[in-house]
């Protein structure tokens, strides 16, 4: 399962990012991490961007990037 699949105030644990490149350690730079929990806040009407609680900051990322992140939904 991915980030993007989940709706607002769903919760998940991170398992992988696949992202590669700059994409890829911008969201390491960010907290995105295997093992760090993640509360979803909402989507933007057009589906872009997505607001996420990380290590208590909001974070918002494209559903695109979203897309690149593996999730385990406890």
């Amino acid at each position: 399962m991915t980030l993007d699949e989940l709706k607002p105030g769903q919760k998940c644990h991170i398992a992988k990012v696949n992202a590669e490149g700059v994409t890829g350690q911008r969201l390491l730079d960010m907290g995105f991490v295997p093992g760090a929990k993640i509360h979803i806040i909402r989507n933007a009407p057009l589906v872009d961007p997505v607001e996420i609680l990380l290590k208590g900051y909001h974070i918002s990322i494209r559903h695109s990037e979203s897309k690149e992140i593996e999730i385990v939904v406890p």
